[in-house]
């Protein structure tokens, strides 16, 4: 597979569009700071992966309390 304008209509595209200009985006200032940005996701991270930590913390404390407060019975002996 090769690259490049194989027929005379695709040269003629390559030649009228080989002059324009397309948008670029490196010489457009941010509305936002990329640092304050980054900042932002990693604050957002750090507290979805602390309720995640608290969450599985809580589960595991609500479960061991339902296991202290069941009430069990003794099975019945096979004699």
């Amino acid at each position: 597979m090769s690259i490049g304008a194989k027929d005379y209509i695709d040269q003629l595209l390559v030649q009228k569009y080989s002059t324009e200009k397309v948008d670029n985006h490196d010489g457009v200032a941010s509305m936002v700071e990329p640092e304050k940005m980054m900042e932002a996701m990693t604050d957002y991270a750090n507290m979805s992966r602390n309720m995640f930590a608290l969450n599985q913390r809580l589960t595991s404390a609500c479960s061991a309390i339902r296991a202290k407060n069941t009430p069990y019975r003794k099975a019945a002996t096979l004699s």
